[in-house]
């Protein structure tokens, strides 16, 4: 995982009000990693409501509010789609999910009484895409909730969210990632999403004949 990918991960949920914590500063080579090596991530909502049901799988910024604590791991591989054959064959995928792990990255969040279990601890895949047809991507799914995914984002969902947060006049000196997303945007090297929707709500309809 390089760093401009787990920056990407931090920045989406900084940006969505979680306190967000890199459990290492080292890549692992050349040995099994130890259980605290499996995490790439740790997020913390100081605004979650007790009480709040579980987010969706498909865990868009609209989500993140029913989302409490979380243990996330990102699988920065941009030229692969998560395809069933990929999922089967690539154990390490899921690696931050055993219980080890789990208890490890525990360990840095506060102590809730109401808590002890760790239940209420999500286990979040970040990922390049799924397959786009069926049924593909549904045994894609199953096969994630199986192993014991709770939700998973795209790097897809979290660019485009940055990139509708992100206003060209501030200059964002403090993050090399969201300085860069905002040069190209103020080049219009980068759309505005909404412009894309403005456009087809706009767009005229040909006329039939």
């Amino acid at each position: 995982m390089s760093a401009i990918d787990e920056g990407i991960v931090r920045e989406y949920f900084e940006q969505n009000g979680f306190l967000v914590r890199q459990a290492r500063k080292y890549q692992v080579v050349a040995r099994r990693k130890q259980a605290e090596e499996e995490i790439d991530l740790v997020v913390y909502n100081p605004l979650w409501q007790r009480g709040s049901r579980r987010p969706d799988f498909f865990l868009f910024s609209s989500e993140l509010a029913f989302v409490h604590k979380a243990v996330v791991a990102v699988k920065g591989w941009h030229t692969g789609v998560f395809t069933p054959n990929m999922l089967k064959s690539s154990p390490e995928i899921f690696s931050f999910l055993e219980q080890n792990v789990l208890k490890e990255a525990s360990r840095f969040f506060p102590p809730d009484a109401a808590d002890e279990a760790g239940s209420d601890l999500t286990k979040i895949l970040v990922l390049p895409s799924l397959p786009t047809a069926e049924p593909f991507r549904s045994q894609s799914v199953e096969l994630l909730k199986a192993r014991g995914v709770d939700a998973i984002i795209s790097f897809r969902a979290m660019l485009l969210d940055l990139l509708d947060k992100i206003e060209t006049n501030q200059n964002y000196t403090k993050s090399d990632t969201l300085q860069v997303m905002r040069i190209l945007k103020n080049y219009d090297l980068l759309k505005d999403p909404q412009l894309d929707l403005l456009n087809e709500r706009t767009a005229p309809r040909r006329a039939k004949g």
